[in-house]
C-alpha cells in the first residue's frame, strides 16, 4: 500500500492549503458584494440538483449526507462493459467484477458485500423505478451506459427513504435533457472478443422529448466458460401536458446469457486462473434472461403560489429467467408496482419548511419449475413446481426546516415497511410458507453551511434489510430432519443496523492559475449490524445464516482537482474497519467418510471477508484543444486494493493488488457531423489479482481471478439536426 503515501498524503495537504486560502476569499467576496465578480461563471458539482438522495429536488450541497452524480461527459471516452467502467471514482464504493460483464458485486460501507451473485443492501433505480426486485436482489442486465444521461449515487443508509436499502441508492438516469435531434452510432471492440454495437436517436420539440437506444453486447470473457450476450432495448419520453404538468413513459426490454466459469480452490487458481470449475463445466452453469419493464410517471404543481407538488408513477414488468446449476430452475415473474409522492413548501413559524409524504408498492408473482441438470441440459421430469410471490409496501415521510435561513437546516425522515414472502408447493400441497418483515425506519440529519459551497453534515438513523427469496432457502433440508412444511428458512432474520455519520463536501474556488476548482469529500461513518446476513456453501449450493453483531467504522474521501486548465485530478479513497464483535455459530463440517457434524465455532473479532481495509482510486486527465473542431482527452488510472479475508474464519486472505489503466480519444465536430474516437489498454502490467471472493465456501472454492491485460477501442458517430 505504498501508494497510499505518494498519492493521499499529498492531497491531505493540498486540501487543507486550499481550504485555508480559499475560505478567505470567499469570505471577503461575500462581504464585498462586489457586482463585478462573478463566482458563478464556474460550474460547480455542489449546485447540481438531484432527486434520487431525498425524493425532492435538492442541490448536492443542501443534502446532509454524501451524494455523487456522475454525468455521460465524464465517462465518454471509457469502456462502458460493466459498471466498474464508468464508477471507480466514488468514495465508498466497491465493485468486484466476477466475469468482467454484467455479474458485479456493489457494496456501500459494506453493505452487499454478502451478495454471491446480483447485488444486495444497495436500492437499483433505472429512471427512479426500482430495478431491484421486490425482496432487494437486483441483476442489472437492463442497464445500457450508452443509453444514460446520468448517474446518482447515495452514499449511506437509505432505508428512511427507500425499501432495503441499508448501504445507499444508485439510480441511472435516461439521457433526456438533450437540446436538439440528434443520432447516434456506436461502436466498440476489444479483447476477448468484445464486440459492442448500437444506435441511439433522440427527438426534441417544443413539447416533447424521446430518446431510444439498441445495443448490442458480445464477449467472450477472459476465463473459460464466461462468454455472454445481450441485446438491449431503452426508450424514454417526455411531454408536457399542461405548463405545470410533466407525462413520463420508459420501456426497456433485454434478452440475453451469461455462461458462469465458477468459483476455484486456492491451487487451481495459482495453476490457471482463468480456468473454470469442473461443476460449472460439467454442468454448463448459465443465465439466461430475458426481462421487459413498461412505467408511465405524471407530475404536476398547484396550488396559489404552485408550491405543491405531486408525482403518481405506475409500472408493470415481465420476466423469464433460466439458471442451469447442480439443478435446472425456470422462473416466469409478473410484477405490477408503483408509487406516489406529495411535496409542499411553505412558511412555518417563519422557517422554510418542506414536507413530503408518499408510497411505494411492488408486487411480483409466478412459477418455479425445478428440474435435474443432466450435462447442461434439463431434464423431462418436473422435480418441483413452486408458485412464489414476494411483494413489498412502504409508506415515508419527510419534513426539511431551514433552521438559520440558507445555513443550518433539518432533515426528519422515517418509512415503514412490509416485505411478504409467500411460497406454495403445487405438487405437495401441504408444503407452503410464508414469511413477513416488518419495520420502521426512522433518520434524522443536520446540514451547516459554512459558506455557499461548503457544508457540514451529521446523521443518524437505523436502516432494515429483509431477506432475498433465494437467501431464505432452506438448507435444513439437507442436513437433519425439519419440519417438512417450511420451504422458507425459519431461522434467518432481517438485519438491521443503527448507523452514524459526519462530513464534509464542497467547492474550494480560487482565480489563481494553479487549483482554481476543487470539489471534494470527506465522511467519517460507524455501523452497529445486527443480525448481519453472511452467506456460506453446503454441497457447493449457497445459503445465508445470521451473525450476532457486526461493528463498522470507515472513512470516505473524494478530491476532484483542476490542477491547470484542463489538467485534472480525481481520487476516491476508503479506510474499511469492519469486524464481527459477537458471532458464535454452528458450523457445518465434514468428515474423512462424509459424515456431517455441527461444531461450535465463535468468529468474534474476526474481519469481515471481503472488503479491503484500503480501497484507493486516483485517475489523472489532460483535456487540450487542438483546433476549432478537434478535441484531445488522455487519463492514466490507478487502483489500489488491499488484502481481503476469504470467510468468516479468516482461514485465508487475498494479496493486495495495484492495477494501472489508460486511454485516450479525440472528439471532432464537422458542421453536424459529431465524432468521437478512443481507446485504450487496462491493467497494463497484466497484474494477476482475485478480483472476486466467493464468501465462505466449505470446498474452498473462493477465488474468481480479475481481468489481465486488455485493450479495447470505439467509434461513434452522430449527426444534430
Amino acid at each position: 500500500m505504498r501508494i497510499l503515501n505518494f498519492i493521499i498524503y499529498p492531497l491531505v495537504i493540498l486540501i487543507l492549503i486550499s481550504f485555508s486560502q480559499t475560505l478567505s476569499q470567499t469570505k471577503d467576496s461575500l462581504k464585498n458584494e462586489n457586482p463585478d465578480i462573478k463566482p458563478d461563471t464556474l460550474k460547480y458539482e455542489t449546485d447540481e440538483v438531484v432527486v434520487t438522495a431525498t425524493r425532492v429536488q435538492k442541490k448536492i450541497i443542501d443534502i446532509p449526507y454524501p451524494v455523487v452524480r456522475l454525468k455521460n461527459t465524464q465517462y465518454k471516452y471509457d469502456r462502458k462493459v460493466s459498471i466498474s467502467d464508468v464508477m471507480g471514482t466514488v468514495p465508498g464504493l466497491l465493485m468486484q467484477s466476477r466475469y468482467g460483464n454484467h455479474d458485479v458485486r456493489i457494496s456501500i460501507r459494506g453493505f452487499g458485500s454478502r451478495s454471491n451473485s446480483g447485488i444486495r443492501g444497495v436500492r437499483i433505480l433505472l429512471d427512479g423505478i426500482p430495478e431491484s426486485e421486490p425482496d432487494g436482489q437486483t441483476r442489472i442486465e437492463a442497464i445500457d451506459f450508452n443509453s444514460l444521461g446520468s448517474i446518482e449515487v447515495v452514499k449511506g443508509n437509505s432505508s428512511s427513504l427507500y425499501t432495503n436499502a441499508p448501504g445507499g441508492v444508485v439510480n441511472f438516469i435516461s439521457d433526456i435533457n438533450f437540446p436538439s435531434t440528434f443520432l447516434v452510432n456506436y461502436n466498440e471492440i476489444g479483447d476477448f472478443g468484445l464486440r459492442r454495437n448500437g444506435v441511439k436517436v433522440g427527438i426534441r420539440t417544443d413539447n416533447l422529448g424521446f430518446v431510444a437506444s439498441y445495443t448490442y453486447h458480445n464477449y467472450q470473457g477472459y476465463r473459460d466458460h464466461s462468454e455472454d450476450y445481450w441485446h438491449i432495448f431503452n426508450s424514454f419520453l417526455e411531454t408536457k401536458p399542461g405548463e405545470y404538468s410533466n407525462l413520463q413513459t420508459m420501456f426497456y426490454f433485454a434478452d440475453g446469457l451469461i455462461r458462469l466459469p465458477g468459483s476455484l480452490k486456492k491451487e487451481e487458481y495459482e495453476m490457471n486462473p482463468r480456468a473454470a470449475a469442473k461443476n460449472e463445466t460439467d454442468f454448463d452453469y448459465r443465465r439466461i434472461s430475458k426481462k421487459g419493464r413498461l412505467g408511465l410517471r405524471y407530475t404536476t404543481a398547484f396550488g396559489e403560489t404552485f408550491n405543491n407538488e405531486l408525482e403518481v408513477t405506475s409500472y408493470g414488468t415481465i420476466k423469464y429467467f433460466e439458471r442451469a446449476q447442480r439443478d435446472y430452475r425456470i422462473f416466469n415473474r409478473y410484477g405490477l408496482g408503483g408509487s406516489a409522492r406529495w411535496v409542499n413548501k411553505s412558511i412555518f413559524f417563519g422557517l422554510d419548511n418542506e414536507f413530503s409524504f408518499g408510497g411505494d408498492l411492488f408486487y411480483q408473482t409466478g412459477p418455479i419449475e425445478t428440474y435435474k441438470n443432466i450435462g447442461g441440459q434439463r431434464s423431462d421430469n418436473l422435480d418441483a413446481l413452486t408458485d412464489e410471490t414476494i411483494g413489498n409496501v412502504g409508506i415515508f415521510f419527510q419534513n426539511s426546516t431551514g433552521l438559520i435561513k440558507n445555513i443550518l437546516s433539518l432533515l426528519i425522515t422515517g418509512r415503514y415497511d412490509k416485505v411478504v414472502f409467500d411460497q406454495k408447493n403445487q405438487i405437495n400441497q401441504y408444503q407452503n410458507d410464508v414469511r413477513r418483515f416488518v419495520d420502521f425506519t426512522p433518520k434524522a440529519a443536520l446540514n451547516f453551511k459554512l459558506t455557499p459551497y461548503i457544508a457540514i453534515y451529521t446523521s443518524y438513523g437505523l436502516s432494515f434489510d429483509s431477506p432475498a427469496g433465494n437467501e431464505l432457502d432452506n438448507y435444513l433440508f439437507l442436513l437433519r430432519p425439519g419440519d417438512p412444511n417450511k420451504l422458507l428458512n425459519p431461522d434467518l432474520k432481517a438485519q438491521k443496523s443503527k448507523n452514524f455519520e459526519i462530513g464534509i463536501k464542497g467547492n474550494l474556488i480560487s482565480e489563481s492559475y494553479f487549483f482554481r476548482n476543487i470539489v471534494f469529500e470527506l465522511t467519517f461513518f460507524n455501523s452497529i449490524i445486527e443480525n448481519e446476513i453472511v452467506p456460506f456453501e453446503v454441497y457447493t449450493s449457497v445459503f445465508y445464516r445470521n451473525s450476532a453483531k457486526t461493528k463498522r467504522r470507515g472513512l470516505e474521501a473524494g478530491f476532484d482537482a483542476e490542477i491547470i486548465p484542463g489538467l485534472n485530478l480525481k481520487t476516491a479513497y476508503t479506510y474499511s474497519g469492519f469486524e464481527y464483535d459477537k458471532y458464535l455459530l454452528e458450523s457445518i463440517k465434514q468428515d474423512s467418510l462424509g459424515n456431517i457434524y455441527f461444531p461450535l465455532t465463535d468468529f468474534s473479532g474476526n474481519k469481515v471477508p471481503s472488503v479491503p481495509e484500503h480501497n484507493l482510486t486516483a485517475s489523472l486527465s489532460y483535456t487540450q484543444r487542438i483546433s476549432d473542431y478537434i478535441t484531445g482527452f488522455i487519463k492514466v488510472t490507478g487502483i489500489s486494493i488491499s488484502e481481503m479475508y476469504v470467510d468468516d474464519a479468516n482461514s485465508d486472505k487475498t494479496p493486495a493488488y495495484s492495477l494501472l489503466n489508460f486511454n485516450l480519444g479525440f472528439d471532432m465536430i464537422f458542421n453536424q457531423f459529431n465524432l468521437i474516437i478512443s481507446g485504450g489498454m487496462n491493467n497494463i502490467t497484466d497484474e494477476k489479482y482475485v478480483s472476486f471472493i466467493n464468501i465462505n465456501s466449505t470446498s474452498g472454492r473462493f477465488y474468481e481471478t480479475g481481468e489481465p491485460r486488455n485493450y479495447f477501442a470505439s467509434l461513434n458517430l452522430g449527426y444534430n439536426f
